[in-house]
């Protein structure tokens, strides 16, 4: 078996390839069949980084979540309706935890969105062909923003306790 995924394009990355079953068969599907590159932990913030719009499919354990098995059949329907707008990459199972910890997801399944190596939004769970479209729509259309991870409190060491208003 080949290790090394071959890249689908000139100067796409070549990922290493899972060596066991990495994911269910519609998510691998989806590398095989449309182009979806594998992504983890360590190679996520490089892929995303490159140019135009990108999304990130965490499907979750087939088991647990079915839907994350739906997500990935309606996943190609959504490349067919935006054409050549965005590319696409999964996370073998095992890494999906520490991907989804990372950008703050918490529900699964979840399609997270990037445009030029930075967070734009998520599209979280199964959802209504009409509701995807449009919200496939906001999202390739919305600027940049935070990823919704837990953030540090910044306090000012010079702020008196009545001072403890954010505004």
């Amino acid at each position: 078996m080949n290790t090394t995924l071959e890249a689908p394009f000139p100067g796409a990355l070549q990922v290493p390839q899972p060596t066991n079953d990495p994911a269910a068969p519609l998510v691998m599907r989806l590398s095989r069949d449309f182009g979806a590159a594998w992504v983890d932990e360590k190679t996520v913030s490089e892929w995303t980084s490159g140019t135009g719009d990108r999304v990130v499919l965490l499907a979750g354990d087939a088991v647990r979540f079915p839907e994350g098995q739906d997500v990935a059949a309606v996943l190609p329907e959504l490349m067919k309706s935006f054409p050549r707008r965005f590319q696409i990459a999964v996370v073998p199972r095992d890494n999906e935890d520490a991907v989804a910890k990372r950008y703050g997801s918490q529900r699964w399944p979840t399609l997270l969105f990037f445009r030029d190596g930075q967070y734009v939004t998520a599209i979280a769970g199964m959802q209504d062909w009409d509701v995807y479209l449009k919200a496939v729509d906001a999202a390739l259309r919305m600027p940049p923003s935070r990823p919704p991870t837990i953030g540090i409190p910044v306090v000012s060491q010079t702020a008196k306790s009545s001072d403890s208003s954010c505004h």
